[in-house]
């Protein structure tokens, strides 16, 4: 019985060093993702999959494949298969908390309101920044409006239908469920988000280490569990747009195991956890 070599995974389809070290470059390169060595045999698992759905011998025959100007679709399935769609509604709920208590008493006084969901997923996170504002913001007419981004279009399509298991609903208070969420007819375990809700956001594909086209300024942006598929310089570069999207005063909410860094520091203070301000005037710069 013969062994694979040492740089080899065993499995269905060989899956090399260079293999491994070509889908990372690509990563890389086109979409801001780091992969550690390490990983490799997470992306072997993950990736075996596309191989199969099509109908493909060798990783190298899948390189070829993405390397095609028509295979635009499969290199958006390539980020979703490395990256991992994982949210829920007020997910983080200390955020949502600043939300309310830090932030939607001045938008109270703005009539426009424009905050940003980066990395939006299948959209629990835009929908619950709704339902805080409009449960906040006294009446009155405003130019208000929720920008929710995702690279992937597959989410995108599930986050715009606005439907969601009724067992992951579990998590939005009681108030705003009878007040926003609607039963699904002939669905009984579903739920749509209400048309009020639906109103506010707009959803748009966006791969953030691209071009943004368009301009700010924004009261808040949310980016949370992104940045921990970037590399360290990709992080520091996206929280210097961040800052230059920002109005002043303005909040900027990230994951929970993530960090501010970089050039981006003294344009910003700290308003709790994993919650920054950007301030008026940028403070002296700090060592990295």
């Amino acid at each position: 019985m013969s062994l694979a070599s040492a740089d080899t995974l065993p499995g269905e389809f060989a899956f090399t060093d260079a293999d491994f070290e070509a889908l990372a470059r690509l990563a890389r390169s086109e979409y801001g993702l780091s992969l550690a060595s390490s990983k490799k045999p997470l992306v072997y698992s993950r990736l075996a999959r596309r191989l199969r759905a099509r109908g493909l011998a060798t990783f190298r025959d899948y390189m070829s494949l993405l390397d095609r100007a028509e295979e635009a679709a499969e290199r958006l399935e390539l980020v979703s298969a490395l990256t991992t769609n994982v949210t829920s509604f007020f997910r983080e709920k200390h955020h949502f908390e600043t939300l309310r208590s830090a932030l939607v008493p001045e938008l109270a006084t703005q009539k426009r309101i424009r905050i940003w969901s980066a990395g939006c997923s299948s959209g629990q996170e835009p929908f619950s920044i709704a339902m805080t504002l409009l449960d906040g913001l006294p009446p009155g007419a405003r130019d208000m409006r929720i920008l929710a981004t995702d690279i992937d279009p597959a989410i995108l399509r599930k986050a715009r239908a606005g439907r969601h298991p009724a067992e992951e609903c579990a998590t939005v208070p009681d108030e705003f469920r009878a007040r926003w969420l609607r039963p699904v007819p002939g669905e009984p375990d579903l739920v749509e988000m209400g048309a009020e809700l639906k109103a506010l956001v707009s959803f748009a594909e966006l791969n953030l280490i691209c071009d943004w086209p368009f301009a700010g300024p924004f009261d808040a942006i949310f980016c949370r569990n992104v940045a921990i598929y970037f590399d360290q310089e990709t992080q520091q570069r996206l929280w210097s747009r961040f800052a230059d999207k920002l109005r002043a005063g303005g909040f900027l909410f990230i994951g929970h195991s993530e960090r501010l860094s970089g050039t981006a520091l003294p344009e910003f203070e700290t308003a709790g956890v994993t919650t920054y301000r950007k301030r008026a005037t940028p403070g002296p710069a700090r060592p990295t």
